[in-house]
C-alpha cells in the first residue's frame, strides 16, 4: 500500500496557470511560486469581489477528534473531487498546514489517499511563505515594544502589564514562558515573557478576517499590546507599528492556489487552529472560491463543537457569509472509540460500542441543526468496517432525521464521493438555508459564553475563576464587551476535560481567563488546560522526515 506521499509524488499536476485558465484567470493575475503553486494577484482579488455571481457555500466539519482519525481535511479534498465527477463546478478553500502539528503529531496536512492537495511537499514545508510573514510581523511588534521600553517609554508602559508575546511557527513548550533582557542595560529590562505557536497569534486571526490591505492596516493597529501605569490601552498604532506590518504581510494577503490529485482548483490560505483560535481559513480565500465556482466547499477546525461554531458565529458574522450545507464527517471508528474501545481494536467489529459512542455525532447534528443549516453526514469507510456497523450508522442517521452516505475518497479518490456528492446537491437544489448565528453579539460576554456552552457543549453551566471576572471587568470597560466569543477549549470533548468522550452529561465549564483581541474582534475565553504553545509529542513525526539523497523526501505522512 503507497503511503500519502508516495501517492502525491505520482500524481499528474497540471502547470498551475493551467488550473487557472479553466477558472478564467490569466496569467497575469497569477504570482508564481513555481510551477505547480501561485498567488492571486490583488488587482484579479478587487476584480473578482466586484462579481455579483456567488456560487454556494459548504461546510466540512467533523464529531470530536480521536486517535482513529476521522478524515475532514480527505472528505473535504473528495468531495471536491467528486463534484468535478458529476459535473460540478466546485472550488475548495482549505487552511494552510503549521509546522508545528506537521513535524509533531501529523506528518502532513494536505489530506490523505487519493483525495490529497499537491504539491503536498511543498504545501508542509514553508509553502509560499506566509507562516513566515506572519511571524515576522509578529515579532517586529514584539521587538518594537521592548525597544520603546528601552528608550525612555514615552507611552509608559507597565512592565507587569505587557500582553503581546512572540511566537514561533512550532510546538516548543520550552518557549511557554521565559524571561528577556538578560545581560545587563544594554540589552533591555528584565522581564517575563513567553511565546505562541505562529497559528495562534491575533495577526494570523487578522490576516484571515481582514477584507482588504486597508481593513488589514486598520485592524493591526488596534491590536493591544499592553497596559499603562493608569491602566489605558497600548496599541500597535501607538507604537506606529501598523504600517510596517502591514507591508509584511503584503504577499500573505493574497490566496495560494494549487490543486487536488485530480486537478481540481483550491485555494489555500490562513490556518488558525480552533481549540486557541477561530481556526478557520481566510474570508478572502471563501469569498474568491464561491466567485470562482458554483459551489465553495470550505472546512472548519476539529470538531463542530468548535471550528464549526467559531466559522458559524464569528467568520460568517463579519464576512456576511451565508453557509448552504453543513457535512458532518463520522467514522465508525472515532465512534467506537468514543464508544470505549482503546486505539488497538478499532479494527474489531463492535455494535455495542457503537451504540454507545454514536451520541457524539448525534450531538453534533443537533447543534448544527440549530443555525438553520440543512446537515449531510459523511460516513468516512475504513477498509475494516463491517456492513452491519455501517448499516448501524445509517440508520442512527436516518432516525436522527439527516441524510448520509458513505465516502470512500481515501481509498478512491472522487469517485468514491459520487453518492456524497450527488446527496449534497440534492440537497441544495431542494432544501434552502435559513441560516442565523446562535447567539447575539450585543448580549453580555457571559450570556454569550452560557450559550455556546449550553447549546453546543450541552453544559449545565459556566464557573468563572477570579482572573476570568476581572479580565470580563476590564474588556467591557474598555467597550469590547459585544463582541462574538472565541472559545479556546481542548478539542477531543466537548467538555473542557479531554477524557470526557462521547456525550456527556452533568458537568460546568471553567473559564479561567480572558483575552481581548481587539483587532481580531473578538474576545478569546480560556478553559481547561488550553495552552497556546504545544509542545511536542514523545516521538514526534519529524523523526521519520528526511530527505534522500536524490532529493526525494520521505516520511511526510
Amino acid at each position: 500500500m503507497l503511503t500519502d506521499i508516495q501517492i502525491a509524488q505520482r500524481a499528474e499536476m497540471k502547470p498551475i496557470n493551467k488550473i487557472a485558465e479553466e477558472l478564467g484567470i490569466s496569467e497575469e493575475d497569477l504570482e508564481f511560486y513555481g510551477k505547480y503553486k501561485a498567488k492571486l494577484s490583488a488587482d484579479y482579488i478587487k476584480k473578482a469581489m466586484k462579481s455579483k455571481k456567488e456560487g454556494k457555500l459548504i461546510l466540512v466539519t467533523a464529531i470530536n477528534p480521536t486517535p482513529a482519525g476521522e478524515g475532514k481535511t480527505t472528505t473535504t479534498v473528495g468531495l471536491g473531487q467528486a463534484m468535478a465527477k458529476i459535473g460540478k463546478k466546485a472550488v475548495i478553500a482549505l487552511r494552510e498546514p503549521s509546522m508545528g502539528p506537521v513535524m509533531g503529531v501529523k506528518g502532513g496536512a494536505a489530506g490523505g489517499g487519493y483525495s490529497q492537495v499537491v504539491p503536498m511537499e511543498d504545501i508542509n514545508l514553508h509553502f509560499t511563505g506566509d507562516m513566515h510573514a506572519i511571524t515576522s510581523a509578529n515579532n517586529l511588534l514584539a521587538a518594537a515594544i521592548d525597544n520603546h521600553i528601552h528608550q525612555g517609554n514615552a507611552l509608559n508602559i507597565d512592565l507587569r502589564q505587557i500582553l503581546w508575546k512572540r511566537c514561533l511557527d512550532m510546538n516548543d513548550r520550552a518557549l511557554r514562558e521565559i524571561v528577556v533582557g538578560m545581560g545587563g542595560k544594554a540589552n533591555g529590562f528584565v522581564r517575563q515573557d513567553g511565546f505562541n505557536i505562529t497559528v495562534a497569534s491575533e495577526v494570523m486571526a487578522i490576516l484571515c478576517l481582514a477584507s482588504d490591505i486597508d481593513d488589514l492596516r486598520e485592524r493591526l493597529g488596534r491590536i493591544i499590546v499592553a497596559y499603562n501605569y493608569s491602566g489605558d490601552p497600548v496599541t500597535c498604532a501607538d507604537l506606529k507599528m501598523e504600517g510596517a506590518m502591514t507591508l509584511l504581510l503584503r504577499d500573505a494577503m493574497k490566496p495560494n492556489l494549487v490543486q487536488t490529485l485530480e486537478n481540481t482548483p483550491c485555494l489555500m490560505h490562513g490556518g488558525p487552529f480552533a481549540n486557541i483560535a477561530h481556526g478557520c481559513n481566510s474570508i478572502i480565500a471563501t469569498k474568491l472560491a464561491m466567485k470562482m465556482g458554483d459551489y465553495a466547499i470550505t472546512e472548519a477546525g476539529f470538531g463542530a463543537d468548535l471550528g464549526a461554531e467559531k466559522f458559524l458565529d464569528i467568520k460568517c458574522r463579519v464576512a456576511g457569509l451565508k453557509p448552504s450545507a453543513i457535512v458532518i464527517v463520522a467514522t465508525v471508528r472515532a465512534l467506537k472509540y468514543n464508544g470505549g474501545v482503546n486505539k488497538e481494536n478499532l479494527g474489531e467489529e463492535n455494535l455495542e460500542a457503537l451504540k454507545k459512542g454514536v451520541g457524539n455525532l448525534e450531538r453534533h447534528i443537533t447543534n448544527m441543526k440549530k443555525y438553520g443549516v440543512p446537515v449531510l453526514v459523511a460516513i468516512n469507510h475504513f477498509y475494516k468496517d463491517s456492513d452491519e456497523e455501517i448499516e448501524f450508522l445509517l440508520e442512527k442517521c436516518r432516525e436522527y432525521g439527516v441524510s448520509a452516505a458513505v465516502s470512500r475518497v481515501f481509498a478512491e479518490g472522487g469517485k468514491g464521493g459520487i453518492e456524497l456528492a450527488e446527496k449534497l446537491v440534492e440537497i441544495l437544489d431542494n432544501v434552502d438555508s435559513d441560516f442565523s448565528p446562535i447567539y447575539d453579539e450585543k448580549l453580555s460576554i457571559k450570556e454569550k459564553i452560557g450559550i455556546i456552552a449550553r447549546e453546543i457543549y450541552g453544559a449545565d453551566g459556566v464557573v468563572y475563576q477570579a482572573a476570568a471576572e476581572k479580565a470580563i471587568a476590564n474588556i467591557e470597560r474598555l467597550g469590547y464587551g459585544k463582541t462574538p466569543v472565541c472559545m479556546a477549549k481542548t478539542q477531543y470533548s466537548f467538555s473542557d476535560n479531554p477524557a470526557l468522550l462521547g456525550k456527556p452529561e452533568g458537568f460546568e465549564i471553567t473559564v479561567r481567563d480572558l483575552r481581548l483581541s481587539a483587532g481580531a474582534g473578538f474576545v478569546v475565553a480560556l478553559t481547561g488546560d488550553i495552552m497556546t504553545m504545544p509542545g511536542l509529542p514523545k516521538e514526534p513525526a519529524a523523526e521519520r522526515i528526511d530527505i534522500l539523497p536524490n532529493g526525494e523526501i520521505v516520511g511526510l505522512f
